[in-house]
């Protein structure tokens, strides 16, 4: 994003190229300007005062290049340093920025720019803004203020105030002076007012539009808010004639006989230009009528007076404690009684044993019985030496245990 250099913040003069060293402007933008207000951190860094005025663009540019020379290692006469450096502003001592105020910075190699169009709320009270910067190489901050003065403007608002939405801007391309200026000469060369100024400037993304996709170089969107103290002109009203709203309501462009007077550089969606004249504004205040819904006014709030008498509390703490608690020894001694004193189960476990103690006794009367050994627990003849082999089972083994059939070794 290139901006010119330097501009004097709070100088009409500069917008006028009556300033030594800035970029004169064309004839068509001279005094385009007059109220809107550039600055640029300059290198001597300190506590900045600027004087915007209310319902007019605000812009403050934060320059990178202004704060190398603060981080380590300090580059030498001639040398060139491209550290990532982000910056941070917030409202002294307020975590973010007032609600006007925006800021945008797209990557940590370009610059930041802080914008916004200053309220009639805030005229008389100085703003003061802290602006850090961070240097995502070493780590290393710096901190300076920015002191805002918002004076109040002789014509504010504008009576006629029109909102272009431009569909091949992002709003660091937009808010650059060069291009505002091209944008606002052209809407002077449509409107043809005495005095014209940029009011507002708000990407897409903040009213809701989608994030563009990476291709064919697709931009955001961003919408632009000029005033002008005559009324609109035809070109403008244009967009208004029940055609041009079939066709926009059908997704299709509206004819626009000035649209080529923008089309060289700026693509406009007429279908979402928003005209506002305030001279027919009606006034939305409403006298409230009392009546069902609205309470009476009972007039101020009387707190009660410190001679209040004490109450105890101690016999309502008791009955909180003492009434779950008799509750629940009442449930345990019933659960105590059913479980101890009532079982069932008495008749089935004597019978139980009863059976077990019976069982116990066939299998001793088992173990004295005189059987024949199976055959296969005989002496046998070993098939290679003809020594004979001893029986499987001692004579003491349980009969009980005993299977009928062995393996031979």
């Amino acid at each position: 994003m290139q901006f010119p250099p330097r501009w004097e913040s709070g100088d009409p003069r500069a917008w006028a190229g009556q300033v030594r060293g800035t970029r004169r402007m064309s004839p068509w933008t001279t005094g385009t300007f007059l109220l809107t207000v550039y600055t640029i951190f300059s290198k001597v860094h300190s506590d900045r005062d600027v004087y915007p005025s209310a319902g007019v663009l605000f812009v403050h540019v934060l320059e990178r290049e202004s704060f190398k020379g603060e981080f380590p290692p300090y580059p030498k006469p001639g040398e060139i340093s491209n550290d990532p450096i982000t910056f941070n502003t917030n409202l002294m001592g307020y975590p973010d920025r007032p609600g006007w105020l925006r800021y945008i910075q797209r990557t940590p190699y370009s610059d930041g720019v802080l914008y916004g169009s200053p309220t009639a709320e805030n005229v008389g009270k100085p703003t003061i803004i802290e602006i850090t910067a961070y240097n995502r190489r070493t780590f290393e901050t710096a901190r300076h203020n920015l002191i805002i003065n918002i004076m109040s403007a002789e014509d504010f608002p504008l009576p006629y105030q029109a909102e272009f939405f431009i569909k091949n801007m992002n709003v660091e391309e937009m808010l650059a002076s060069e291009v505002l200026g091209d944008f606002l000469g052209a809407v002077k060369n449509v409107w043809q007012p005495e005095r014209l100024n940029a009011i507002n400037i708000t990407s897409a993304l903040d009213r809701g539009g989608r994030v563009p996709l990476p291709i064919n170089d697709m931009k955001e969107g961003v919408y632009v808010m000029v005033g002008a103290d005559v009324p609109f002109s035809s070109c403008l009203r244009e967009v208004e004639n029940p055609q041009n709203q079939l066709r926009c309501s059908q997704e299709m462009e509206p004819v626009i006989t000035c649209d080529k007077k923008f089309r060289s550089q700026f693509y406009i969606d007429w279908c979402k230009i928003s005209l506002v004249d305030k001279t027919k504004q009606v006034s939305t205040f409403q006298e409230v009528i009392r009546g069902e819904g609205i309470l009476p006014d009972g007039g101020e709030y009387k707190p009660p007076s410190d001679s209040l008498k004490s109450r105890d509390y101690y016999t309502d703490f008791l009955i909180t404690l003492a009434v779950p608690s008799a509750v629940a020894l009442v449930l345990f001694l019933i659960l105590a009684y059913i479980m101890c004193c009532r079982r069932e189960g008495v008749i089935q476990l004597v019978h139980h044993s009863a059976i077990q103690k019976s069982t116990k006794e066939l299998r001793d009367m088992s173990k004295n019985r005189e059987i024949a050994w199976p055959l296969s627990t005989l002496p046998v003849f070993h098939p290679v030496t003809g020594e004979i082999i001893p029986p499987l089972h001692a004579d003491s083994y349980e009969s009980t245990n005993m299977p009928l059939m062995q393996t031979q070794q």
